[in-house]
């Protein structure tokens, strides 16, 4: 009876001590993530501070960018020759001489759009701006006080990595930050790395720039880098807690096999 009795205590300190190892591995497992918020070096009870920021520099065109390049003009015999006039009470005809084709003109590996009379035009290199004025001084050739609008239709930038909606994004403007483009991917999850934001740009020598950027620090206002470019990939690495979460399935069955294996190993030596 009481080799029966000191068999169960036995039994019991095994399954505690098996119980202990467990327990000790979920916690250390469930670490919570340092550097969640961002701009650390801000003290929390600053009021107001101000920061130096990066000089925003108009993109330039680009081989492959899409363009939305829209001409109108007021000439009433030219807007009846197209047939494409339109007449309001209070406005004269306005004509769209260029609407842009689908989803607009490609720039082409030499840096040239083609549009309607005007032929092959050379933008590449050039802001939207200087592209605006290149054209209406080309259409003023053949239009009286042409209206040019000239647009980015796919100025992209792709967010990867521990964001909550990884993906490619169509910006509405050339005024980009790190932060809108973050923001548009509904912001880091509580995994990604916040002091080491990766930034890639292509530039025009076929080279590949990278780049890292910190978000704990206001330093980040200040980076050339502050503002993004077309076609920017932005990938948010995994921190050290989301690489052990991944393995947390694997990590469980190791676990689950070696109490049993353990349990089993001290039943058997306690009843031999």
């Amino acid at each position: 009876m009481k080799s029966l009795f000191m068999r169960n205590k036995y039994l019991l300190n095994s399954y505690i001590g098996i119980f202990a190892i467990l327990m000790s591995l979920i916690i250390s497992s469930c670490s919570t993530p340092k550097n969640v918020k961002y701009f650390e070096d801000l003290s929390d009870s600053t009021k107001y501070s101000a920061v130096s920021r990066a000089t925003f520099s108009d993109p330039l065109i680009q081989s492959d960018d899409i363009l939305s390049i829209v001409i109108e003009t007021i000439d009433r015999q030219t807007s009846e020759t197209i047939n494409q006039s339109v007449t309001t009470p209070s406005a004269p005809p306005i004509n769209t001489l260029f609407p842009a084709v689908g989803n607009g003109y490609l720039v082409d590996r030499d840096g040239n759009v083609e549009l309607p009379i005007l032929g092959l035009v050379k933008v590449a290199g050039l802001t939207t701006y200087k592209a605006r004025d290149l054209i209406r001084t080309k259409v003023s050739e053949f239009y009286k006080n042409p209206s040019v609008q000239v647009r980015y239709v796919n100025f992209k930038i792709t967010v990867i990595g521990e964001v909550a909606k990884p993906a490619t994004y169509i910006m509405p403007n050339e005024k980009v930050t790190i932060l809108d483009a973050l923001g548009m991917a509904g912001d880091l999850t509580i995994f990604g790395k916040r002091e080491n934001i990766l930034i890639t740009r292509s530039t025009d020598d076929g080279k590949q720039q990278l780049v890292r950027l910190n978000l704990n620090s206001t330093e980040l206002f200040n980076s050339p880098y502050y503002y993004l470019k077309q076609n920017d990939v932005v990938y948010v690495e995994p921190n050290k807690a989301k690489v052990a979460s991944t393995d947390a399935s694997r990590n469980r069955v190791i676990t689950v096999t070696a109490a049993a294996l353990s349990l089993m190993v001290v039943i058997i030596s306690r009843l031999l």
